[in-house]
């Protein structure tokens, strides 16, 4: 999935957003990684070009811009906007994405949507994770150099004239967001919806606290003679509050009883306000918004879902019923700590694993005495789940396969177009010899392009290529609802908390 963030930057100096881009730093605190002799390290791979500027001087023009407007004097002033477009890590693997077709939609996307500004458009191929993730990032300086036509998105009579700045409005955001996923689809990429709000809400801050955290929790195991005896996990506060919420609603009647026991078992408190909800933990003085949290922390949600509990895990009528992915966690298979390792050299790592056990016990007898279900009818369920998932991968493989086939014919017919024109000259060309020394490479793509498509179709004529790229996108299209269905299926199976 495609995403677009925005991040306004007010350090006045530009020299800073180039060096960063082209040379290494430090995930966590931004700071550039230096060698043995103090000087910065070039990262190992990136593709760097400039709009109406040259990377190299990027700092400088932009400086000169600025004196000639009369334009960021202040520290306070945003001096320049850093957009960063991230792919999702399958459409390297799927879809063939590459960090040169990544640059150029990084600059068609940064010509369209920031026109007559002085811009630094850089792709690199991975992410701080090392999760594949190819992303682009787009520097713009907050003020725009040249007079450009116009456009619609501009709210602004001064968005298209030189010497004005540049402004991010929550309308503008969205209006990237859609042009993000108008980008993808054109390219059959896999994209999520970025217009309406998120299920789970994780921003920047979260995210990098909880990397820090677990940096943090490694380095401590690491020196610790008892590592063991560690957390495994680092959890953030809204973390923590997203996994009590789920557990809670699981556990509740009504609305009255999530807040009531919320209340008893973690001391969390529920404040609401205008159709509001908030949750205020006992070490804080600030509620946390449950819209922080994401969709489905706030009150319609919850409420939903508790109906939904109520009417949820009947007996089986013929129809698989609606398993939801929070209710996996209610049931759990026992260890067994005459077969488990670590319990027998461990004495209180086999009391924590009692402690599990018990605890998934009760909570497997609750779960099948509350929805009436029998061992058995449960058996039956986790086999009609389980079948599902299998169902739905094995539909998915099956369309991937098929996209194999068809991405390599769109390639091998592009291919041929390209070189049509070359190959008829050269079977026209009374010295074919020399002709084909002149033009080798075009002669040979187009002759193995065309080996290609009649091994892939069995036919001497070929289908037009609109057609295959028609097929192609309908493919693609099938191929994204089935990973979704399947996707779905594994979190709504009921046999994956028993495995």
């Amino acid at each position: 999935m495609a995403v677009i963030k925005h991040i306004a930057i007010k350090n006045s100096n530009y020299d800073a957003a180039y060096d960063y881009l082209t040379t290494k730093h430090d995930e966590f605190t931004s700071k550039p990684i230096l060698d043995e002799n103090g000087k910065r390290i070039p990262r190992e791979s990136f593709i760097i070009e400039g709009i109406n500027c040259d990377p190299t001087s990027f700092g400088r023009e932009c400086e000169v811009l600025n004196l000639r407007y009369g334009k960021n004097k202040k520290s306070s002033e945003i001096k320049a906007h850093h957009y960063i477009i991230s792919f999702d890590p399958r459409d390297r693997d799927d879809n063939g994405l590459t960090s040169k077709q990544a640059q150029a939609l990084g600059m068609e996307f940064a010509q369209k949507n920031f026109p007559g500004h002085q811009t630094l458009v850089c792709t690199h191929p991975d992410g701080h994770n090392s999760a594949g993730n190819i992303h682009v990032h787009i520097v713009i300086n907050s003020v725009r150099a040249f007079d450009v036509t116009r456009q619609d998105f501009m709210e602004r009579p001064g968005d298209s004239l030189a010497g004005h700045k540049h402004h991010v409005t929550k309308d503008f955001l969205e209006y990237l967001k859609s042009e993000t996923m108008l980008m993808c689809q054109k390219e059959a990429f896999y994209q999520v919806d970025l217009l309406n709000p998120a299920k789970v809400r994780i921003t920047d801050r979260e995210y990098w606290a909880q990397r820090r955290g677990h940096a943090k929790l490694d380095a401590e195991a690491a020196l610790s003679p008892t590592p063991d005896k560690l957390p495994k996990k680092y959890e953030t506060e809204k973390g923590f509050l997203r996994r009590v919420i789920t557990d809670t609603m699981l556990d509740s009647q009504s609305m009255d009883d999530f807040q009531k026991k919320l209340f008893e078992k973690y001391g969390i408190e529920v404040h609401e306000s205008r159709g509001s909800i908030s949750y205020l933990t006992p070490d804080r003085q600030k509620p946390i918004r449950g819209r922080s949290l994401g969709t489905d922390f706030e009150k319609d949600f919850i409420q939903r879902f508790i109906v939904s509990q109520q009417n949820s895990y009947r007996k089986p009528s013929g129809k698989r019923p609606d398993l939801t992915a929070p209710a996996q966690e209610s049931i759990g298979k026992i260890t067994d700590i005459s077969t488990c390792e670590k319990a027998q050299q461990s004495p209180a790592y086999a009391t924590v694993v009692n402690r599990s056990n018990l605890q998934k016990m009760a909570a497997t007898t609750n779960f099948l005495v509350s929805n009436r279900l029998s061992s058995d009818e449960l058996e039956s369920l986790r086999a009609s789940s389980k079948a599902h998932v299998k169902e739905t991968h094995t539909a998915l493989k099956e369309t991937e396969a098929k996209l194999h086939k068809i991405d390599k014919m769109y390639k091998a017919r592009l291919t041929l177009l390209k070189n049509k024109n070359v190959y008829k000259q050269f079977l026209e060309s009374p010295n074919r010899k020399k002709f084909r020394e002149e033009h080798s490479a075009e002669i040979m793509l187009y002759e193995a392009a065309r080996r290609e498509l009649q091994e892939l179709t069995g036919q001497k004529k070929f289908p037009f290529l609109k057609n295959i790229k028609a097929e192609r996108t309908a493919l693609y299209q099938q191929k994204h609802a089935q990973y979704e269905a399947y996707s779905e299926a594994r979190a709504h199976d009921i046999s994956v908390g028993l495995k």
